[in-house]
């Protein structure tokens, strides 16, 4: 599944995970909105194959839970406005996709029925079946967890093949290679090695939820066009985790 390039798409359903600093761009918060229209674009090229689509989207653009309750804010109520932030991309990115023709759902964790559906798992997989974008909001609902734990726990309940994790850098490297030119990217992991050498791919929760699951994850550069296409046909983009 994961060897090199085809002429047929090396997965039938896979979960895209993107932070929400990837929809604002180069400005340092909010939603960009041609940020926004690059990514619909990057996920209508891998609709357009016939790949089953889910996604989980940060919020870290608008609201970021812990770092408000860091700055003394109560923990759950950050956490919970963390989530409605989730919300509030997903619609833009709904918004985006659904110009493109891509038929959208956004399914939230917590209720907000005027905007979108409940969590409902049965109802996500026969969007999938059905060709439609399924976009999970509200990470899992509760305080405490993270979109990347959200992402791996939805992963996981779809029966995703893959996480594909877009990130700014072109995958995991054994330094931060924003501040050190002599950082080396990683092509392979396995989950114990991000957990033991704390390499932050995900948090702990979500590798070891992989882990168990037995679901891998590639981390890839969202910015370079094409990434996405390319992981979808079985090309070596970025690194993957796996045992």
């Amino acid at each position: 599944m994961d060897a090199g390039g085809g002429d047929k798409p090396a997965y039938r359903r896979i979960l895209l995970k993107i932070s929400g600093e990837a929809l604002q761009g180069d400005q340092s918060g909010g939603i960009h909105p041609d940020m926004v229209r690059y990514i619909a674009d990057e996920i209508k090229s891998v609709v357009d194959l016939g790949v089953q689509m889910a996604l989980v989207i940060g919020g870290g653009n608008i609201f970021r839970g812990l770092k408000a309750s860091a700055k003394g804010m109560d923990r759950v109520a950050a956490d919970h406005m963390g989530m409605l932030a989730t919300v509030i991309n997903s619609l833009a990115l709904q918004d985006y996709l659904e110009r493109l023709g891509i038929v959208t759902r956004v399914q939230s964790a917590i209720k907000i029925d005027a905007v979108a559906e409940p969590f409902i798992l049965r109802r996500a997989i026969r969007h999938l079946e059905k060709g439609r974008v399924v976009i999970f909001a509200a990470g899992t609902g509760n305080p405490f967890f993270t979109t990347d734990t959200a992402a791996t726990l939805r992963a996981a309940e779809i029966k995703a093949e893959i996480i594909l994790k877009g990130t700014k850098v072109e995958g995991v490297y054994n330094a931060d290679p924003e501040k050190d030119l002599k950082a080396v990217m990683y092509k392979d992991l396995t989950y114990m090695k991000v957990i033991n050498e704390e390499l932050g791919v995900m948090d702990l929760t979500a590798i070891t939820m992989s882990k168990d699951n037995q679901i891998p994850i590639r981390v890839f550069g969202i910015r370079t066009p094409g990434n996405l296409r390319r992981i979808v046909m079985g090309e070596n983009v970025g690194t993957i985790v796996k045992d």
